[in-house]
């Protein structure tokens, strides 16, 4: 069954993004429990790309399948879990990495949306947070996406909350999305 194409961020308002974004249905991952199986011999580098035995996955299509049954265990380590299977996954950073953002409004009334590498669109709000660290190479952002799940915020797409931050008025400089506050400032 082919899986609809993406659309395109730049011809979508928020509103809509947010919608698509509630409507992706996700398999009941925190619901499966089966007994662990092993190892799945994958691998999501910490650009976002999805290995198989120390290959590149290349159908974009079966890494969004797999990312959509991707876990965090408490003990903070990944696995791919289906209803009768639990396999390890090692990942560099974080699963997912937000490409591409879209900002409408101003102020308090701003909504940020973005879309991850697998194509999942996120609106940042409360249950969606942002959140800075300390990296060897500058502030490393995040994006709450799912389930402790966290998308790394592309270089090119950190610039652009940057720019937004340094419009405001805000102290701490920050960013607002449906009446959320992310100040820009590392983290512990």
């Amino acid at each position: 069954m082919p899986m609809d194409p993406l659309p395109d961020l730049a011809t979508l308002a928020l509103a809509d993004i947010a919608r698509l974004a509630e409507e992706k249905k996700i398999p009941p991952v925190e619901l499966w429990n089966p007994s662990h199986c092993g190892h799945s011999d994958m691998r999501i580098a910490r650009d976002g790309t999805w290995f198989h035995q120390g290959s590149p996955i290349g159908r974009e299509a079966m890494v969004r399948l797999f990312s959509t049954i991707l876990r965090r265990e408490p003990d903070g380590s990944y696995v791919l879990v289906t209803p009768a299977e639990k396999l390890d996954i090692a990942v560099e950073d974080a699963p997912f990495v937000a490409v591409e953002m879209k900002a409408e409004g101003t102020g308090n009334a701003a909504r940020l949306g973005f879309r991850l590498n697998t194509g999942d669109l996120i609106t940042a709000d409360a249950e969606h947070p942002l959140r800075f660290t300390d990296g060897e190479n500058g502030p490393r952002p995040y994006l709450q996406v799912r389930g402790g799940l966290e998308a790394l915020v592309a270089r090119p797409v950190y610039y652009d909350l940057v720019a937004l931050a340094l419009e405001n008025p805000d102290n701490p400089p920050g960013v607002w999305s449906n009446g959320a506050f992310f100040p820009i400032e590392a983290t512990a």
